[in-house]
C-alpha cells in the first residue's frame, strides 16, 4: 500500500509573447505529512505538449508523453516537504487553452518505490487575462401557444382546456398491440420522471379521458393524428411507432399542463397531424473515452425515445478502448480496456493511479439492444477501423508490422502508429470473426466501421504497406484506406449488411456509394459534396451538432472548442439541408447528434453540455422548418428529462 499521501496540482495556462500557444505552470502541492523525493508527476490534458528533443520546461524534467499523458519530474535531488509545493512550468503546446477545461484532467505521483498515488486536480485558471464566466445559455422563452410539445408536430390546431385529465386510458376495444405500446410509453415515463405523477393509464381512471386508438395504414409510417374533444380523444396513427410517438406527445402535454399550469394547458379541441421531417434522427455515444454502465446507455436512449429520436449510434471502440465483447478475441476486452500506470493502455482523458476498464458482455448488448427496440430506436454498432486502433494493437500485437519503426508517424491525437495496417492480411481475417459476432448482436442493416482521422502519413513506413502499394498501383496513405475499406464493404456485404463510416470513408478513391452511408462531421459543406459523389448522407457537422464544443467563448464555459463555439440557439437553428440542392435533397437522410467523451468526467458535465442542445437536434430533425421557434422552444425545453 501507498503511504496515505494528500496532493493537489493547481494548474493555469499564462499568454506568451512571441507564442500564441502560451504556456502551462503547474503547483503540485504536498498536503500530506511525508516528504517527497525521486518522484514522478502524472497528468492528463487535451492541450498536449510537442514531442521535441529539447521541451520548453521550467524546473522539469520531462520523460514521456503518450497521446493525452504526460509525465514529468522535479530537477535532481529536489524534496518536496509537508506544506510546500513545487512550481514548474511546460510551454511547446500544439495550442492555446481556451477554457477552463483545458487544463489538466486527472493527475498522480509515483513514488520512488514504484508505488502511485492520487492527486487533485480542478479548473484551470487564467493567467494575464480576464476569466469571464459565462452568461446564461437560454433565454426565459415564450410560448404563443400553451401546449408542452417537443419536438413540435407538422400541425397543430388545438383550443386550451381550463382543467387537464388526471390520466389518460384506452377506451374500449383496445387491441393488445396498443396496450403494450401504452405500457412502453408509461414505463418510459416512470424511468424519466420518477416523482412525476403517470399521464397513461391502462384502466379506466375517474376524472381521465378516454382515447380511441385506431390503425390506419395510409398516414404512413412513423405518422399519427389526434382529434381532441372535452369527452375523448381520438389517436390514429400508420404503425406502430406512429401510435408510441402519439402516446408520448399526449404525456407530454399532460405532464407539462400539470408541472406548470401557469403556462402550458391541455387541448379541449383541435386536431394534430404529425410525421417526422427526417427518417433518420440520431444520437451518437462515445463509450470508449468513458465507459458508461448499461444503466446509464439505457438513460440515454429512453432520453432520445422521449424526443422522437430513432437512432442510437454506439460508438463501441477507439485509441483508449474497445468495449464490445469478442468470444474470438478476449484480449479485446482484458487488454484492450484497461487504462492505468501499470496495465497496457497510460492513462488517459481522466485516468488517474487507480486502473479502470469496462466493456459490455454479449448478453448486455443483447438487453440494450432490445431495450431500444421496444422503443422504436435502432442502435447502429461502431468499431472504428483502421485508425483510433490503439486498443486493438495493444490487445492483438499481430497486426502490427514488426519491421515498421514504432514511432513512425504520430495520429492526429498523439496516440504513435494507432492504424490497423492494409497489408497485413490476418487483420481481415481478425475483422472478419468480430463482424460474425456484431452481426448476431445487432439487428441493424448498417455496421459502422469509423474511417475517421487516418494520419496522412501512415503506413509508409511499412514495408509490408510498401510491398502492397507497389502491387496494386496503391498511391499514399488514403490510396491504401480506400483498399481497406473496399475489402471491408464486401466483408459487410457477404455477412447481409451495409458500411456506414465518417465522412473520410470517401477518401483515396472511397467505396462503392451504393448503399453505403456517411456521416459529414467536419464541416456543413461536406456533406453536399459527399452527395454529389453519390453517397447518402447523415448531417452531423462538429460547427452544429457536437456536443462536446463549448456553449460560449467565455473561459469558465467547459468543452472543446475545434470546431468554435457552438450555442443552444445555434444547434436549434442550423438547417442541414440548406445547401442541397433539390436533385441531391433526397441523399440526406437525416441528422445526429453526437456525444464524444474526452470532457465527460461527470454527470453534471454531461447534462450541462448535452441539454439543451440534445432537444435542440430532436426538433431539427422532426419539425417542419417553418415551425420552428426559438422562444417557444427555450420555454419548453426546461420540462425535460435530463441524464
Amino acid at each position: 500500500m501507498a503511504p496515505a499521501v494528500q496532493f493537489r496540482l493547481e494548474n493555469a495556462w499564462h499568454p506568451v509573447e512571441g507564442d500564441d500557444c502560451g504556456a502551462f505552470v503547474f503547483t503540485l502541492v504536498n498536503l500530506s505529512d511525508v516528504a517527497l523525493a525521486d518522484f514522478k508527476l502524472a497528468y492528463t490534458s487535451l492541450t498536449r505538449v510537442k514531442d521535441t528533443e529539447e521541451p520548453i520546461l521550467e524546473n522539469a524534467v520531462f520523460l514521456k508523453r503518450n497521446a493525452n499523458f504526460h509525465q514529468f519530474a522535479p530537477p535532481a535531488g529536489f524534496v518536496l516537504e509537508p506544506g510546500e509545493s513545487w512550481s514548474f512550468r511546460v510551454g511547446g503546446l500544439w495550442r492555446p487553452a481556451k477554457h477552463r477545461t483545458d487544463g489538466a484532467k486527472s493527475a498522480y505521483i509515483t513514488l520512488s518505490t514504484g508505488q502511485h498515488a492520487a492527486v487533485a486536480v480542478a479548473d484551470l485558471m487564467l493567467g494575464g487575462g480576464h476569466s469571464a464566466p459565462p452568461p446564461a445559455l437560454l433565454p426565459e422563452g415564450q410560448v404563443t401557444q400553451p401546449f408542452a410539445m417537443l419536438p413540435w408536430p407538422e400541425t397543430a390546431e388545438l383550443v386550451a382546456g381550463e382543467g387537464f385529465p388526471v390520466a389518460l386510458y384506452p377506451a374500449e376495444g383496445a387491441s393488445l398491440v396498443e396496450l403494450r405500446a401504452i405500457e412502453n410509453v408509461l414505463r418510459l415515463f416512470c424511468r424519466l420522471f420518477a416523482v412525476g405523477h403517470a399521464p397513461l393509464s391502462l384502466a379506466p381512471v375517474h376524472q381521465g379521458r378516454a382515447v380511441s386508438l385506431k390503425s390506419n395504414e395510409e398516414l404512413g409510417a412513423s405518422a399519427y393524428r389526434l382529434d381532441f374533444a372535452a369527452d375523448g380523444i381520438t389517436l390514429a396513427y400508420g404503425d406502430v411507432a406512429g401510435l408510441q410517438y402519439a402516446l408520448t406527445l399526449l404525456s407530454q402535454m399532460l405532464h407539462g399542463a400539470r408541472t406548470q399550469p401557469e403556462t402550458f394547458r391541455f387541448p379541449v379541441s383541435g386536431t394534430i397531424t404529425d410525421k417526422p421531417r427526417y427518417d433518420w434522427r440520431g444520437c451518437h455515444l462515445d463509450v470508449s473515452r468513458q465507459f458508461f454502465p448499461v444503466a446509464d446507455v439505457k438513460r440515454l436512449i429512453d432520453i432520445l425515445a422521449w424526443f422522437r429520436m430513432n437512432t442510437f449510434h454506439w460508438h463501441l471502440s477507439d485509441d483508449e478502448a474497445w468495449r464490445l465483447e469478442i468470444t474470438a478475441f478476449p484480449q479485446l476486452t482484458t487488454l484492450g480496456v484497461l487504462r492505468g500506470p501499470d496495465e497496457p493502455l497510460l492513462p488517459q482523458l481522466g485516468n488517474g493511479a487507480e486502473p479502470v476498464g469496462g466493456f459490455y458482455a454479449q448478453d448486455e448488448v443483447r438487453d440494450i439492444v432490445a431495450h431500444a427496440a421496444a422503443l422504436q430506436v435502432e442502435v447502429v454498432p461502431e468499431i472504428d477501423v483502421p485508425g483510433h486502433s490503439t486498443a486493438i494493437l495493444v490487445a492483438l500485437p499481430e497486426l502490427v508490422d514488426g519491421q515498421e519503426a514504432p514511432d513512425s508517424y504520430r495520429s492526429v491525437q498523439g496516440y504513435p502508429n494507432n492504424a490497423l495496417n492494409p497489408a497485413i492480411e490476418y487483420t481481415y481475417e481478425v475483422l472478419g470473426k468480430v463482424f460474425d459476432e456484431m452481426v448476431e448482436l445487432f439487428p441493424s442493416k448498417l455496421i459502422h466501421i469509423g474511417g475517421d482521422e487516418v494520419a496522412a502519413n501512415t503506413w509508409m513506413a511499412s514495408p509490408l504497406a510498401r510491398k502492397l502499394m507497389e502491387q496494386e498501383g496503391i498511391e499514399g496513405t488514403f490510396g491504401l484506406q480506400s483498399y481497406f475499406m473496399k475489402r471491408i464493404q464486401k466483408m459487410l456485404a457477404d455477412r447481409g449488411r451495409k458500411l456506414a463510416g465518417w465522412d473520410e470513408v470517401s477518401h483515396g478513391g472511397g467505396v462503392d456509394p451504393e448503399g453505403t452511408l456517411l456521416m459529414a462531421w467536419q464541416k456543413p459543406e461536406v456533406g453536399l459534396e459527399l452527395a454529389s459523389q453519390g453517397y447518402d448522407v447523415v448531417m452531423t457537422p462538429g460547427q452544429a451538432y457536437y456536443l462536446d464544443m463549448v456553449q460560449d467563448e467565455a473561459f469558465q464555459e467547459p468543452g472543446a472548442s475545434w470546431a468554435g463555439t457552438v450555442p443552444p440557439k445555434h444547434t436549434y437553428t442550423y438547417e442541414a439541408v440548406a445547401e442541397f440542392p433539390p436533385e441531391l435533397a433526397a441523399r440526406m437522410r437525416g441528422v445526429q447528434a453526437c456525444i464524444w467523451c474526452e470532457h465527460f468526467l461527470t454527470r453534471d458535465y454531461f447534462n450541462h453540455l448535452v441539454f439543451p442542445r440534445l432537444p435542440a437536434i430532436a426538433e431539427a430533425a422532426w419539425t417542419p422548418k417553418d415551425n420552428k421557434d426559438w422562444l417557444r422552444f427555450a420555454a419548453i425545453v426546461r420540462l425535460s428529462p435530463h441524464y
